[in-house]
């Protein structure tokens, strides 16, 4: 399993697509920092931009090289090994790597400007949303033959959680603004690691007195310790699933 991983690690970041990925997150983020006075506001923009572009990475990137390592992947099948070592080994190494990328290219200019518990939060949720859309993406895949659909599918996923979901919780609390869904939200947030990811570091910034009451019963939760531990696990389960699931699939599928 070791082996497999170090492999999948190393070919990762060697791609030249992550190494763009990098640099972009890199130049990005002490862009930022530098065009901002205050190194806060500096962390809220640069949270917007990671909050969109590290699961679209992660996610497309993902689907496309589990496609094109069909054939190393029947290889390891015709070993002695087993299909969930096999599966295992292929999403920790994406994870690892993309991780990787995700730390040099966001974590140091944060290391550097914002050395604090906000900016250690930011670069925690963004390595569990990098390893989530991994996860998701590996589950797209197997449940998916055909390339050009697969992709397709990840892009979907990655434009539901990052826009629609939204659009739908708006539509929600105006067909139902006379009932007091405030603490209902909560549970929702945890449908989307988006969604979770940015209220938890916006809580820690203390910008919840701009989003009204609402804001108030979400800091009373995500605020406390309590909070932060099951928002993280809720984090980890959006990773835990899905490859669970896939891994199921992949123990069965016919390749």
């Amino acid at each position: 399993m070791r082996k497999i991983i170090k492999y999948v690690v190393s070919d990762i970041l060697q791609n030249r697509i992550v190494l763009v990925y990098t640099a972009f997150l890199l130049v990005t983020a002490f862009s930022v920092f530098s065009l901002e006075d205050n190194n806060s506001k500096g962390l809220l923009s640069l949270l917007n931009i990671t909050l969109l572009i590290v699961p679209l990475v992660s996610i497309i990137f993902s689907a496309i090289y589990i496609y094109n390592s069909a054939e190393f992947m029947e290889l390891l099948v015709s070993q002695p090994l087993k299909r969930k070592t096999i599966w295992l080994s292929l999403f920790t190494g994406l994870a690892v790597s993309l991780s990787i990328s995700f730390l040099i290219g966001i974590g140091i200019p944060i290391l550097l400007f914002q050395p604090n518990k906000i900016g250690l939060i930011m670069l925690g949720t963004g390595i569990l949303l990098t390893s989530a859309f991994v996860a998701v993406a590996m589950l797209a895949v197997v449940k998916t033959r055909d390339k050009a659909k697969g992709i397709g599918v990840a892009i979907l996923l990655w434009l539901y959680f990052s826009i629609l979901f939204d659009g739908i919780v708006l539509f929600m609390l105006f067909q139902f603004a006379d009932y007091p869904l405030e603490k209902a939200m909560i549970a929702v947030t945890a449908f989307n690691p988006i969604d979770l990811s940015r209220i938890l570091i916006l809580l820690q910034m203390d910008v919840s007195a701009m989003m009204g009451y609402t804001g108030a019963v979400f800091k009373d939760f995500f605020g406390t310790v309590t909070g932060m531990l099951t928002s993280m696990i809720v984090l980890l389960l959006w990773s835990a699933l899905p490859v669970w699931l896939s891994t199921r699939r992949f123990i069965k599928k016919d390749l």
